[in-house]
């Protein structure tokens, strides 16, 4: 069968010409989650015109940078090298760091279970920041006879420095409140932690007391009658009753 070579009349082609895709709206008036969604990341209007605002990442506390990390662990090891000045004072044979005195109080925090209002973490934070500043001021003891407003001037100093070293920000800001907070003994968490501090003192005083054959009554003496929390007077009067228990084995 033979195949025409003839053309489309004029008509007809014109209006093939004519058939176009159909017209697709723009993505911002196009109904749907994809428009919503493109909408609210780029700031164009929303549903009615009205603006949607362009969407901001979570707000992050900024870390310290890795040097001024490491330049405030740095500072923060004499911790671990200086020996409390109360059992050097009593010519104990390698006495306990402010390091420590300080993971033990933590770890009190830790383990004293459930207290009604009283947040927990925060005594754990606060116990690890308590001595932060004798880093660099050392472990100033009454027998060192500096006036007590004048021992908190030198650790207010040296805890901002230490603050500067490590850059600064939220953070420091945080450590500044929790040292602040324990040093005006002002909320239950820091009374607890202050109660927490004695008794890991006379724990102390009581294991020096067996390991040296000493008798260390001055630490016991000094904190008799200022414990106030129920648990630091539980835990002090434990304590004390070991003590006791065991000065009459020796007998």
């Amino acid at each position: 069968m033979a195949v025409s070579s003839r053309m489309p009349s004029q008509p007809a082609a014109r209006g093939l010409l004519r058939r176009t895709p159909p017209r697709i709206l723009p993505v911002e008036r196009a109904p749907g989650r994809l428009a919503l969604a493109v909408r609210a990341v780029s700031g164009s209007p929303g549903p009615g015109g009205s603006p949607v605002p362009r969407r901001s990442p979570a707000p992050t506390s900024a870390p310290s940078s890795a040097s001024s990390a490491i330049d405030f662990l740095t500072l923060c090891h004499r911790l671990k090298t200086t020996k409390r000045k109360g059992w050097i004072n009593h010519s104990i044979k390698g006495p306990e760091s402010i390091a420590d005195h300080m993971y033990r109080m933590a770890l009190m925090a830790l383990i004293a279970g459930d207290l009604p209002s009283v947040d927990r973490e925060r005594c754990i934070k606060i116990a690890i920041v308590h001595d932060i500043a004798e880093a660099i001021v050392g472990d100033i003891t009454p027998s060192d006879g500096i006036p007590k407003a004048e021992k908190s001037r030198r650790e207010q100093a040296a805890l901002d420095e230490m603050c500067e070293v490590l850059g600064g920000g939220p953070i420091a800001d945080e450590i500044k409140g929790l040292w602040e907070e324990y040093e005006n003994n002002s909320s239950i968490e820091a009374n607890l932690v202050k109660d927490f501090d004695k008794v890991e003192m006379i724990l102390q005083a009581l294991e020096y007391e067996k390991e040296h054959g000493k008798v260390l009554d001055e630490f016991f003496l000094s904190t008799a009658g200022k414990f106030q929390t129920e648990i630091g007077k539980s835990w002090a009067a434990q304590v004390n009753a070991r003590r006791k228990e065991g000065c009459k084995k020796q007998k």
